[in-house]
């Protein structure tokens, strides 16, 4: 074993404070790397040292690698944690790690690039039997031969990048009147998103839940899973909202989801955290989806489910200890909602909503969590992904976590840009979701009227309107001015914290 004593982060915003928080719990020194943009971001504040890589433009920072290693020789560094996103799933970066001697905490680089392609993927774990959507075994380039393989599997069918993911490269073809034009399109997105022009063929399954479970591997051949995470509320085939456990699964199809996750992290000798996703469909049957190799963005509900700190494991993992529990001494206790706040507008099919946190003042309370990057009168970046913030609650049970997600958002204050919270509030105060019964298709299905979230906060504006009314009205008989900051204070006496925020 090798103990860790100084760990770089090779990320950004919440989840480099996430990892920096549970490294400096176990007494280990950490270094933030920064573009000229995040200068004055809060993981480079928190961290043991900071250094600047580059312009704000990923491709000059964040991901530059070999910038990243050299910063690491200078400063001692022993091991780098990626984080999720960036270089997490960059084979050649861990094995350029790997070479120059330090840690990455994560798999090895022969299951990063074997799980990083869906078809590999799904050869490796073929020996243990696990369900897998019925398509083709491998890339398609004949488009003649490809139309006829559709034909067989039976329309609508799926058009996926072998190297894809979020939702990048995919295309659902309905007929195979226009299969060639869908398939030249993903092969042209997948080229320019990846590199990687290959294409497969999955029949299209049209309501599925989106199930994942999380399994953690160790050095020794131990490897477990921590249960299951539900991913189906989703937009841009990107997940919005997260829970653990799912509300469908009967303890007799989570253990066999669970054996088949292990399989497929067997199939790769894993190590460290990762995560299996399946479809599931209406009649519970399950298909084998994917592999990330990496933290999720959604990791937290899975550790308020079974108490454990999945970056410690993490790192326990790199420094070669055992795990310190077996599958047996594993249980699911409570319930625990997520939402990503993302600075993106609901109201107009969840575009990037990029401008200054004028208000930002965080929910707080039993049962609530906030893991984010930002403070109040701070810039959301142009050059990241638009997440500002996970909101995760906790209860004894579903109905619990969904009341305390629904009184955090009402509690989170945040103006100066729009955000996905009152559309996170949307869901759960539907029935489709407390219920239990949807799928991926909950936002075609149920949020076919955006404008209903601003219908909703329509009786505040317009008593706000009002009494504004009012005071330039008598204002103007008194031959009395205000600005309109005075205005707003005196249009905010009486009211509510929330109500008076909505006038900054």
């Amino acid at each position: 074993m090798k103990k860790i004593n100084k760990i770089l982060v090779a990320n950004r915003g919440e989840i480099a404070l996430r990892v920096m928080r549970s490294a400096k719990e176990m007494g280990i020194k950490t270094v933030a790397i920064y573009s000229e943009a995040d200068r004055q971001a809060l993981h480079v504040r928190f961290a043991d040292e900071a250094v600047c890589v580059g312009p704000p433009p990923s491709n000059q920072s964040y991901l530059r690698g070999d910038v990243i290693l050299e910063v690491c020789k200078n400063l001692g560094v022993d091991a780098i944690h990626p984080g999720y996103g960036f270089l997490s799933e960059n084979a050649g970066f861990a094995k350029m790690a790997e070479e120059a001697g330090i840690i990455f905490i994560g798999p090895s680089p022969e299951a990063i690039d074997l799980m990083g392609s869906k078809l590999a993927a799904k050869a490796a774990v073929a020996t243990y039997n696990i369900p897998m959507v019925p398509g083709t075994e491998g890339a398609i380039t004949d488009v003649e031969e490809a139309k006829t393989i559709a034909t067989s599997i039976g329309f609508p069918i799926l058009i996926k990048a072998s190297a894809g993911g979020g939702g990048k490269g995919m295309r659902v073809v309905e007929n195979v009147e226009e299969f060639e034009q869908q398939m030249s399109m993903a092969v042209s997105e997948a080229t320019s998103a990846f590199g990687d022009g290959s294409v497969f063929i999955e029949k299209y399954i049209g309501s599925p839940r989106h199930i994942e479970i999380q399994v953690l591997g160790d050095t020794h051949g131990n490897i477990v899973h921590l249960f299951e995470r539900e991913c189906s509320i989703q937009r841009r085939h990107q997940k919005v909202i997260e829970e653990a456990p799912s509300a469908i699964l009967t303890p007799k199809l989570r253990a066999e989801m669970g054996r088949c996750a292990v399989n497929v992290a067997k199939a790769c000798n894993y190590k460290g955290a990762g995560t299996v996703e399946f479809l599931v469909d209406e009649n519970l049957n399950f298909y084998f989806l994917e592999m990330n190799t990496r933290l999720q963005v959604e990791h937290p509900v899975t550790e308020q489910i079974t108490g454990l700190d999945l970056v410690k494991e993490q790192i326990k993992v790199a420094q070669g200890e055992p795990l310190s529990f077996t599958q047996e001494d594993l249980t699911i206790t409570g319930h625990a909602m997520e939402l990503r706040v993302y600075a993106e507008d609901p109201t107009n099919n969840f575009l990037p909503d990029i401008g200054t946190l004028t208000t930002y003042k965080r929910p707080q309370g039993l049962g609530v969590r906030v893991d984010d990057g930002f403070e109040e009168g701070m810039e959301i970046p142009i050059y990241y992904d638009p997440m500002i913030a996970k909101l995760v609650t906790y209860g004894k049970d579903r109905q619990e976590a969904i009341e305390k997600m629904i009184r955090a958002i009402d509690e989170y204050q945040i103006t100066g840009i729009e955000t996905t919270l009152p559309f996170g509030k949307f869901v759960m105060e539907h029935e489709a979701f407390r219920s239990g019964n949807f799928d991926t298709k909950f936002i075609n299905r149920y949020f076919t009227d955006p404008s209903v979230l601003k219908s909703k906060s329509n009786p505040e504006e317009e008593e706000i309107a009002a009494v504004l009314a009012a005071i330039f009205s008598g204002q103007a008989k008194t031959g009395q001015t205000a600005t309109a900051t005075e205005a707003s204070a005196q249009a905010s006496s009486g009211m509510s914290d929330w109500r008076k925020n909505r006038l900054k």
